[in-house]
Order: structure tokens, then sequence, then C-alpha cells
């Protein structure tokens, strides 16, 4: 890690179990790999009393590997980590003493090659007007917008369409100022209802977190997972799963709101949250997972999540597409 940092990032002794946590690190890499985040972990030889607990953390981050760099590949101890990489199909390089320009080609050969997928998949084209109903609440950090609506933004000027941006309340005017309906309406998703009864009917809608569902995850599987919440029964356990980290407040829109509409279709759930890396080992106990957009997740974790899901027999979903069947517009929203 410090190495290939060209500066001191992760602790370094003789002393076995030095390195406890993982250690984590936003970089930019020469060849062509780009942005990046290194993650240094903990031996798994460290048969200390906190051991297990360190292996269980190392065995955590290969849930949002893309590339593993393995130190001591050839040693019986590291079999079980190598075959759980296998399984994940994440490729492995294998440490052998080279010099960090040769490391990183050979993780520069190993990057999975990339396909341009846009948010907004089909949904505009160039020359489209498309509004954009992003509520600036107690939720909203001050003097900044939000990743998805950043993201969604910046594609649109990509792709040559012509943004409109405006809060719930001025989305009228902004229809009025409109020769005719836009392309596509993008809401975040807590105002879906209030910005659906204010749309032509034939008006295309969709929101932030449903186009980052089908961007990372799988839309099909989330709209299968928001019609299971019809045979939720009362006392049944939900799991709300952020990927981001963050102090909520009374206008959350994963600890408050999701909550609160569940709760009126159906009485005395149990509501659990996990946040940021923290992801269940055992889902069994769930009725249902709803996971957030994953602005600040990659692809893969999602996809892992989807997986341990489905192999668990437990529904999952995500919060637009969750919310907007809970309001009965599901049917009505555009599908990326």
């Amino acid at each position: 890690m410090n190495a290939i940092c060209g500066q001191e990032v992760s602790l370094v002794s003789e002393v076995p179990g030095t390195t406890t946590d993982p250690v984590r690190k936003v970089i930019e890499l020469p060849y062509g790999i780009g942005p990046a985040i290194l993650v240094d972990t903990a031996g798994l030889d460290d048969v200390s009393v906190l051991g297990e607990e360190r292996k269980r953390r190392t065995n955590q981050v290969i849930d949002s590997t893309d590339i593993a760099i393995v130190l001591g590949a050839e040693s019986q101890v590291m079999k079980p980590l190598l075959d759980a990489l296998q399984s994940d199909s994440v490729p492995v390089i294998c440490y052998q003493g080279e010099s960090v320009e040769e490391l990183l080609r050979k993780v520069a050969q190993a990057k999975p090659d990339e396909q341009e997928q846009w948010l907004t998949g089909n949904l505009v084209k160039t020359g489209d007007i498309v509004i954009m109903v992003m509520p600036q609440d107690s939720e909203a950090p001050k003097g900044r917008i939000i990743l998805p609506q950043v993201q969604v933004l910046r594609e649109l000027l990509d792709r040559g369409c012509v943004p409109v941006c405006c809060t719930p309340e001025w989305l009228q005017g902004a229809m009025q100022s409109l020769k005719a309906n836009p392309a596509l309406v993008i809401t975040d998703s807590q105002v879906f209802k209030q910005v659906e009864a204010a749309l032509p009917k034939d008006c295309p809608l969709t929101s932030f977190s449903i186009l980052l569902a089908a961007a990372k995850g799988d839309i099909q599987t989330f709209v299968e997972g928001a019609r299971a919440i019809n045979n939720l029964q009362q006392g049944a356990r939900i799991l709300i799963a952020e990927a981001c980290t963050h102090v909520p407040d009374t206008e959350d829109i994963g600890r408050e709101k999701i909550p609160a509409l569940l709760r009126k279709r159906i009485p005395d759930l149990q509501i659990s949250i996990a946040a940021g890396n923290d992801f269940p080992e055992d889902l069994s106990p769930y009725g249902l997972i709803i996971h957030c957009g994953a602005c600040v997740a990659s692809a893969k974790v999602v996809k892992t999540r989807i997986k341990k899901a489905l192999r668990a027999g437990v529904p999952i979903t995500n919060y637009g597409i969750a919310i907007a069947y809970l309001q009965g517009i599901l049917d009505r929203v555009a599908l990326p």
C-alpha cells in the first residue's frame, strides 16, 4: 500500500497483527487504471484473540473488490481467501516482488473492460428537454447538490439534452415555461407522488434512485422485490441497506420516510438499518431488503448484495422502486 501510494498510509511493523481493520486510500493510478480505492487488509494468519474478527473483516472486503493483489498466495492459510475470490470471479494478481510499475501494469491488464452505460438509458436523446425535480430539504447539504443529481445532470449535458432544474414547489412553473411537455421528468423519490400528481399522464416520469438501480443493480429483480411487499405479514423484519454513511435526521428517506410508508400498509414491522460497509451475513431473518440507490458504491457491491439476498431467498428492492410501489404508481414509472 505504502509503496503504491508513495506515502505512509498503512502502519508497518514486524509485529504480527499490526494491521487490524481494513485501511482505505483513494488514489488516481496510471496506465489507464484511473481513480481507485486501495484497501490494505489484515493478514489471515492472526492467531490472537481478535484474529477471527480480523479475518471476517478481511473476507468482507471481497464484496467490493474488483481486483485482488495477494501476498503469500502459496501459503495454505490463503487458500480459503483465494477460493472465495475465484468463486466471485475476482481477478487475482499474486505479488512476487516486482516493482510498483510492473505491479500496476499487471493491475491495468486485469482491469475489467468497462462499457459506457448511460444512467438515463434509452429514456432520452439529443435535444430533449428534461426536468429534474430536486427537493432542498434538511437532508440536502447546504451549498451542494447530492451526488445522484450531479451525476444525472452531467450526463444530460453530455448527451446534448436541455436540463431544467427546480424544486417540487416550482414544478408547475417549470412545466408552464415550456412549449410542450418535457421528454422526461426525473424526481427525487421522496416526492414521487406529489410530482406524479402534477404531471400529465402521458409525461414520462422516473427517479434518480431508479436510474441508479438500473445502472448498478438488476432492475427486474428490484421490481419483483417491491411487489413482494404485498406478501409481508405483521411483525416481519425489514432491512434498510444504505451504502453510504451519514448522520440521519427527521427527514431521512431510508430511516424515516420509507418505514413510515411501510407501516401505513403493514403495522408492527421490525425495521433494521445496515449502513456503509455493514451488511448482515445472515439474511434469513428478513422478509425484505430495501437498498438505497448506492450512488457512492460500485455496481460490484450492489450486485453482490443482490446475489446474497437471492441465495437466501429474500426479496430485495430499491428505495425509488419501493416508494413508487407503496404509493401505487410503479406501473406509471419509466424504467431504463
